[in-house]
């Protein structure tokens, strides 16, 4: 009898399981459109969620990430902490590390709003060549600069900031490039 009732119970387990995993996929397939993630816009500067580059190649670690989108423009890969710069015909120019905010963007794609040439940042060290792309958590501007004394370090956790540095020769290479309305991809 118990090997019986073991079949049963190993029998209505795996029944329930495929009841429980149609049911994900039917609520998945049938989200109303306005609790869908919007579908990303290469011409919009407000973020485009749901955008997933992929997988990056192995063979050639600092290569464009595929999926960045085509043209010229920034792509910055938030796993990787690196940047490139792509010029026509999706020719890299340049491409470098950078030190992450403690506010990151979105993945999707943006446009440069602004620059500013000198400044301090918002974490009260002088910056310079800003080139600003985003606005993050409702009200943090995001953009990359470079410290004035050459200094990458890790954002303090308990600062809401949204500047992603660079040393400064990369930081007078983008100010060349991303002038304002150039694109800006954002990958995970």
């Amino acid at each position: 009898m118990a090997r019986g009732s073991a079949g049963i119970v190993s029998g209505l387990t795996a029944a329930a399981l495929a009841v429980v995993g149609f049911l994900a996929y039917q609520a998945s397939a049938n989200v109303p459109a306005t609790l869908a993630a919007p579908k990303p816009k290469a011409s919009s500067s407000a973020p485009a969620t749901g955008h997933a580059a992929r997988p990056k190649d192995k063979d050639h670690p600092l290569a464009v990430p595929a999926g960045s989108g085509s043209g010229t423009r920034v792509v910055y890969a938030l796993g990787d902490r690196r940047v490139w710069l792509v010029g026509p015909g999706g020719k890299t120019v340049r491409t470098f590390a950078v030190m992450p905010s403690s506010v990151n963007p979105k993945p999707g794609v943006y446009r440069v709003s602004s620059r500013s040439g000198t400044i301090k940042g918002s974490d009260g060290v002088p910056i310079e060549h800003v080139v600003r792309f985003a606005v993050a958590d409702g009200n943090v501007p995001v953009g990359f600069s470079a410290a004035k004394d050459d200094s990458m370090k890790s954002p303090d956790p308990s600062l809401r900031t949204g500047g992603v540095r660079m040393r400064r020769a990369d930081g007078n290479a983008m100010w060349t490039f991303a002038t304002v309305d150039v694109k800006v991809v954002v990958v995970p």
